[in-house]
Parts: C-alpha cells; sequence; structure tokens
C-alpha cells in the first residue's frame, strides 16, 4: 500500500521474510560443516545444522570487485563492464586512467527493486562494484549500518548486507613485513603442521603459517557470525530471517584468488529458511549471478528479465548445468580466461596462451607462499605439481575432472577417453560466450570500453529530475520550482538521462545552499524510490526534494519543489 507520497509501506500481516546477507571475504569452504577438521567454526556450522549447505556453489570471478558487482545484479561481469580489477587504477601508466564502469542502462542492484516493493536496505560497509555507489541502492549504507536502523518501520521488512574483512588475504602476510588489512598473528592459534597446504603450493614453514593465520581469521569471522546472529535474535527476527552466508570469491592463496579454478571460485554458502530447510545438503550447481533472483522471488518481487542468473531456492527454484567464470585485467596485468564447470569437469580456455600463467602482481607478491614458489622455482627446487604454475607458456585448454582431481593439476585435455567430454564443455562455453554478448564485448580493449562509456574522458552526469505536476488546468507541464493547483492531484517525477534511477525526499532536513551545486547539505535526508506519482489532496503543500543516478554517472543536482494544492 501507498502513504500519502507514495512510498511503499509494509501491510499489516507482512509475510515476507527479512533478509539477512553474511559476505565474508576470500574464503573458500573450510568450516566444520564442509568437512574441515582444523576449522574452528561452532557459529556457522550449527547455522549449516539449521539451513541448507550448497556444495556447489561458485563466483562468477576469482576477485572481489567483478564478483561484487554480480552479486548485486545477477549478471557476470563482462555483462556489465566490470571485469577489469579496478577500475579505479589510480592512474598507472599504460593502464586507462580510473573510470567506474557504465552497466547496460537497463541494470538496477536487486536491493533498490526491494527498496521498491517496500523492503528496508541497509549494508555495512563494503561496496566495490565498480560502477560507482548508487545512492538509490540503499536506504542507509555505511559502518553499523543494518536492520535496527531508526528510520525503519517497525514492521517493514528488511534487507541487511554485512561483511567482513578479517578473512581477506592480507590476512595471511607476515605481519612484521606488512600492516595487514585482517586480523593476523605472527604466533597463530592454529597449529601450523595441522593444516593442509595444497599439492600446487610449497608445503614449507611459512606456507604453513599463512593458512594457520587464515583459520585463526575465519575464527574470528565465526565469531561475528555469532554475535550478528544473537543481535537477530534478541530484536525477535531469527525466526522471520532467511540468513544468506557466503564469501565473494575463493580464499586468498596462490593459484586460488584471481583464477578461475575451484580453488579461486567455489565458495560457501549456507542459507537457513525458518521452517523451510533443516540441516539438507544440496549438491546443485549455484552461481553468484543466482542471488539476487533468488532474493527477489523470496520476496515476491518479479525479476526482470535480463538477469543471467535464476533462483536456487524457494517457489522459483531451478537448477542449472553449468557456471562460468571470467579472469580479466587483475591490479597492473591483463590477461584473458574463460573457464565452465558442470556437476563434475571445469574447462578452462586461455586466450594468452603464450605468456605464463604468473604475471606481474604486486599486492600478490607479498603472500609468504607466493614468496616461497619464487624463491624455490629461482633455485629449481619446485616439484613437477608446483611448477605447473610457475611455467613460461601455458596450454590453450585445460580439462579436469574434478571429483578425480579435486586440485585440478591433470589437464585431461589431450586424453582421447574424454574427447567427447572436451567438445561439449568447448559448446556449453561458446554458447554462454554468445548469449551474454562476452564475445563482442571481450574484443573490446578496455580504453576502448573507457573511450565509450566516458565520452571525452570526463564522467557522464544524471539530469536533475523534473517536476510534473498532474492537476486540473495543468495535465503534463512540468514545473522547476513547483506551484499552486486545483486538486486533487498528483505529482510525477522525470529524469531525461537514459536509465537513470529516481529517488525523492520530504524531509525538511538542513536547508540546502542555493548558491552551491545544490548537493550540499542534504546528506542526511532519507531517500526514497520514485516508483510511481505521489497523490495530494485539496489543502495539502508539499515541499519535494529529488535526485537521479544512472549507475556509473556521476549523481544529478538535487532539485526541489513546493507543491500546494487550494481548498476545493
Amino acid at each position: 500500500m501507498a502513504d500519502q507520497t507514495g512510498a511503499m509501506t509494509a501491510a499489516d500481516g507482512d509475510d515476507r521474510p527479512n533478509i539477512l546477507w553474511l559476505v565474508q571475504e576470500d574464503v573458500s569452504p573450510r568450516y566444520g560443516c564442509y568437512g574441515d577438521s582444523v576449522a574452528g567454526t561452532p557459529n556457522i556450522d550449527s547455522l549449516a545444522s539449521e539451513g541448507r549447505r550448497y556444495e556447489n556453489a561458485f563466483c562468477p570471478a576469482p576477485v572481489c570487485a567483478p564478483s561484487r558487482a554480480s552479486m548485486m545484479t545477477g549478471l557476470h561481469p563482462p555483462s556489465l563492464g566490470t571485469q577489469h580489477m579496478r577500475t579505479t587504477t589510480h592512474d598507472v601508466a599504460g593502464l586507462p586512467d580510473s573510470y567506474d564502469a557504465v552497466p547496460p542502462h537497463y541494470v538496477t542492484a536487486f536491493t533498490e527493486r526491494l527498496r521498491g516493493a517496500g523492503y528496508y536496505c541497509t549494508l555495512d560497509s563494503k561496496t566495490d562494484y565498480q560502477f560507482g555507489e548508487p545512492f538509490t541502492m540503499w536506504d542507509h549504507h555505511g559502518d553499523g549500518a543494518d536492520w535496527r536502523d531508526d528510520r525503519r518501520d517497525s514492521d517493514q521488512p528488511f534487507f541487511a548486507m554485512l561483511t567482513n574483512g578479517g578473512t581477506h588475504e592480507s590476512g595471511m602476510w607476515d605481519p612484521d613485513e606488512f600492516a595487514p588489512h585482517g586480523r593476523a598473528v605472527h604466533d597463530p592459534d592454529t597449529d601450523p603442521d595441522a593444516v593442509d597446504v595444497p599439492p600446487y603450493l610449497p608445503d614449507t614453514e611459512p606456507t604453513r603459517l599463512a593458512l594457520a593465520r587464515h583459520y585463526d581469521n575465519l575464527a574470528h569471522s565465526d565469531a561475528w557470525v555469532g554475535e550478528v546472529l544473537d543481535r537477530l535474535a534478541a530484536d525477535g527476527h531469527i525466526d522471520d530471517t532467511v540468513v544468506v552466508l557466503t564469501s565473494d570469491h575463493g580464499e586468498g592463496l596462490p593459484r586460488c584468488k584471481r583464477w578461475p579454478y575451484d580453488s579461486g571460485t567455489r565458495v560457501p554458502l549456507v542459507v537457513r529458511w525458518p521452517g523451510k530447510t533443516d540441516g539438507s545438503v544440496s549438491h546443485d550447481l549455484v552461481s553468484h549471478v543466482d542471488l539476487a533472483p533468488t532474493m527477489l522471488s523470496l520476496a515476491g518481487v518479479n525479476p526482470p528479465r535480463y538477469l543471467e542468473g535464476a533462483p536456487f531456492l524457494g517457489p522459483d527454484a531451478t537448477t542449472r548445468e553449468y557456471v562460468f567464470a571470467t579472469r580479466d585485467r587483475y591490479d597492473e596485468s591483463y590477461d584473458m580466461v574463460r573457464s565452465v564447470r558442470d556437476d563434475r569437469f571445469r574447462y578452462v580456455r586461455h586466450y594468452y596462451p603464450e605468456r605464463p600463467y604468473v604475471q606481474h602482481i604486486p599486492y600478490r607478491n607479498r603472500h609468504p607462499a607466493m614468496r616461497e614458489l619464487l624463491r624455490l622455482d629461482a633455485a629449481g627446487e619446485l616439484d613437477p605439481v608446483q611448477s605447473q604454475w610457475l611455467a613460461p607458456t601455458r596450454p590453450a585448454e585445460e580439462l579436469y575432472d574434478c571429483r578425480a582431481d579435486p586440485h585440478e593439476t591433470e589437464n585431461l585435455v589431450r586424453d582421447p577417453q574424454y574427447a567427447d567430454v572436451l567438445d561439449r564443455m568447448r559448446g556449453a562455453l561458446d554458447d554462454w560466450r554468445d548469449r551474454t554478448g562476452d564475445r563482442e564485448r571481450a574484443a573490446e580493449s578496455e580504453q576502448e570500453m573507457r573511450d565509450r562509456v566516458w565520452p571525452d574522458g570526463d564522467q557522464p552526469t544524471t539530469a536533475p529530475p523534473q517536476f510534473v505536476p498532474n492537476a486540473p488546468g495543468n495535465c503534463g507541464t512540468e514545473t522547476t520550482d513547483g506551484g499552486t493547483f486545483e486538486g486533487p492531484m498528483t505529482v510525477s517525477l522525470f529524469c531525461p538521462t537514459q536509465g537513470a534511477s529516481i529517488a525523492y525526499a520530504t524531509e525538511t532536513g538542513e536547508a540546502v545552499d542555493e548558491a552551491s551545486d545544490g548537493n550540499d547539505g542534504v546528506d542526511d535526508i532519507h531517500w526514497r524510490i520514485y516508483d510511481g506519482p505521489i497523490r495530494l489532496e485539496s489543502g495539502d503543500e508539499l515541499t519535494l526534494r529529488a535526485k537521479a543516478v544512472r549507475y556509473g554517472y556521476a549523481e544529478s543536482e538535487v532539485a526541489s519543489a513546493t507543491v500546494t494544492v487550494s481548498d476545493a
């Protein structure tokens, strides 16, 4: 139902679920509930015992910003123009100047659609989508933002996304040399001798210490999960909230993060839906591009047709045959890799086979395991499996049986026994590239893409919204400052920028400095999603403020108008 200003409010007896996302950074399924005996994750394990654990969940890009863009939109990174990591290059010589990606004009985040349907949406606190930070995505975005926001009606369903950065790859660095992004301990509580070192990494003390730090950070992140769930229970929402726990991509080890193998793309996914899940395990393939349509489905919101994902849970749930992953420029180094995975096999296609796997990424080179790889390679002391990733060239194609070879070290491309599998996986990848337009987009250089979306090198700016009073004697003529009209009447908002999202506010807020660009003094205003004409009755007087943004554009100036409806 709508209030006087047209905003959606929660109806009495609204039985739509609340939704809580708990997103970790740089985490593969190293939890007790996934069979890891070293992990100290009792809170996550308890959540899984009451929820559903997904064994085959994957991200569409093995690095944070491209993957997060997909999580919020339901599209793969090339479909958004977010495939390069990051678009804020800090003007490194040889790279395009910094820019924001500009998704197709029809693309909006699923949270914006939830807001339009009456949900209160908050983010604490990481964005990193690469198409800017559109203010229309959230009711409240910032440190500590959650369902307890005073602006939320107590009966209003909420979507809250909380991010924990303590498991970031930098938490494995040697803290004596680098200031870690996450929590790291020089003498970890986890026994380094107890950890499992993947066969493609050197089994040395620095590698084991790094992994032990990671387990410590996982334990601290698990404690954070418990604290959040305790708050949810204390507020009486534990039984009416769908809880989704996942990671943006795989763990921050070399050959894991940034690489489209299972080690970089397989992520934990646990969903607790009270009364619907009961400690079950699903082996269905799930991609992060399925998160947006699933959340919309659970909230009863029709998903847009352009989504590349589909619901994996709820009344509209479907199953998929393949998941796809991409790798493009990460940090300073360009690459292009595409990958497809079914429930058993992974196919990887390299577009730069003449180049080595390992390219220069200074940030990654801080990792102790990476330093060990480079040290032992220079000394000629890597074993055949470890040296594969350090080879001067790479095969054009790779095929792995992930059941028999979970670490993906035995390439089956030349094995005639798997010729039919290879042809099928090649075809699946080609079909996906055609279906999503990746073939055309990947042929465009990043500089060409930047020039196209930011003409003349400048970020486009969204046009200010216009007010259109619909009243007797004034039907469909816009106004810049309002006026007095006969009632009853409505006011529509219009923005000529294609694909722009419009939001408005009726609170008083602080005065707008008319001598400025129109945005000063309105940071405290709660911007509502505009989803239809605003109705006024005789005798009403309403001051409206509005602004707009197209994703990747600079947001518009704030427009303001006072509308008075004369007495009948």
